[in-house]
């Protein structure tokens, strides 16, 4: 009799590499065939009651172009990938009840749209399908940090110490086995373009601190610029709060947050670098960034929805206001501030903005215009290239003095922008009309 071939289906959410990959190693140990699956969540990409996208054309074009990569890569190792333009709750499991899937191999997500998706999709289908979920989005793994979620301190700086003191970094999974060619799926899949979205077409601006495309590919060939060809690495942490080219800082958040490269992948590149170049405080303060990276989605998975709240994880009342002229005027850089403007310009019209520019429009936002910081953060989340929920909302409340900061400060902006841009060049940039505008 021949024996019946079990098949696991793979869920990419924000893991869109197969490199270091838990979900897609595991599931190719345990199964004799696996399928791929992508969604582009319809909710993802709709208005929202401020009237702008949840989802710009900036992320979304980056997102395009990764999941075409990690298709392709996929490809290589003789797996199809699924590509829909579906809520992810039909398009699952319909396909894995038609095609008898035995298990779905995911990322572990605790935010709330995932969580109900999730929980969703486990009641629509039958129950002999088995979930298997991973933690494969932090530096240090949740089971190796030295203390429980009740205990994990407010405050970074005694998280960071922690860590550094009692953690490991685990080593990245091996490369997946290359499967037989009766594994594919007869059918391939077309992965919808931005017009297929909704988008127009889009032309990079051309005075963006961010040119590069989404996937795998393009974030090595950015670790080997940054890292190995330039070796501004080596510089890092001096250049990291500067506001003009893309050499300023790494630029790798966009990657990370969609999972295009893995954070265990940039830290043991960064040991390497460490070891056949030179080790300073700029390679440190770059994994030093990737801890405050970890910081907030400890902090999410600690507090749940609570980094969605008005009041925050703090549980601090002030009085918000919710003006939308107010708002508009901000996004379109119309404040008196011209710092901010400058920076609010550069994100509209880019999706980029440097962490010293985010940190100034928010603290504005929230401080100066005393309008609701969940608000701003939404808007982040529409434009940010390289949105992440964790850091995005984590951030946005340490700014509005609702979240962990100790100090509750607040930006001075024109010193701000006397010290981060003396000669005026990047408000000059951005604030002045262009001809071809």
């Amino acid at each position: 009799m021949q024996k019946i071939k079990k098949t696991a289906l793979v869920w990419f959410r924000n893991d869109l590499r197969i490199t270091d990959h838990c979900s897609l190693f595991n599931a190719s140990k345990d199964y004799e065939n696996i399928v791929a699956y992508f969604c582009f969540d319809p909710n993802q990409f709709k208005e929202n009651k401020w009237n702008f996208k949840k989802t710009s054309s900036y992320r979304t074009q980056f997102l395009i172009e990764s999941v075409l990569q990690v298709q392709k890569d996929l490809e290589e190792k003789n797996i199809t990938l699924i590509i829909e333009n579906q809520d992810p709750v039909i398009g699952i499991s319909e396909y894995a009840e038609s095609e008898k899937i035995d298990a779905i191999y995911f990322q572990k997500e605790w935010t709330e749209e995932e969580i109900n998706i999730e929980n969703n999709l486990r009641k629509k289908l039958s129950s002999h399908i088995a979930f298997r979920s991973y933690y494969d989005q932090f530096l240090f793994h949740p089971e190796d940090i030295p203390m429980n979620l009740e205990q994990l301190s407010e405050v970074f700086t005694r998280f960071r110490k922690e860590c550094e003191k009692n953690s490991i970094i685990r080593a990245c999974y091996p490369s997946i086995k290359k499967f037989d060619l009766s594994n594919r799926l007869k059918k391939s899949f077309r992965c919808p373009t931005l017009e297929d979205m909704g988008y127009l077409e889009i032309q990079a601006h051309p005075n963006t601190a961010f040119p590069f495309k989404g996937g795998s590919d393009a974030a090595k060939n950015r670790i080997s610029h940054y890292f190995w060809k330039s070796k501004k690495l080596s510089y890092y942490k001096n250049t990291r709060n500067r506001l003009l080219g893309i050499d300023y800082s790494s630029k790798l958040s966009a990657w990370l947050a969609n999972g295009s490269i893995s954070a265990r992948e940039i830290y043991w590149e960064v040991q390497k670098y460490e070891t056949e170049v030179e080790k300073n405080q700029s390679t440190y303060w770059l994994i030093f960034e990737l801890i405050w990276r970890d910081y907030f989605k400890f902090i999410s998975l600690k507090h749940k929805n609570k980094i969605f709240h008005i009041g925050g994880i703090l549980d601090k009342l002030y009085s918000w206001e919710n003006d939308l002229t107010v708002f508009q005027k901000w996004i379109d850089g119309q404040t008196k501030e011209p710092f901010v403007n400058a920076n609010m310009l550069e994100l509209k019209k880019t999706g980029w903005m440097s962490n010293r520019g985010r940190q100034n429009a928010a603290s504005y936002f929230a401080k100066e215009l005393f309008m609701d910081w969940r608000i701003g953060a939404a808007y982040f989340e529409s434009l940010l290239i390289d949105y992440d929920v964790h850091s995005n909302y984590g951030n946005w409340m340490y700014i509005s003095g609702v979240g962990n900061d100790p100090r509750n400060r607040k930006f001075n902006i024109r010193l701000q922008a006397d010290r981060y841009d003396e000669n005026g060049k990047f408000q000059q940039l951005w604030n002045e009309k262009s001809l071809f505008e």
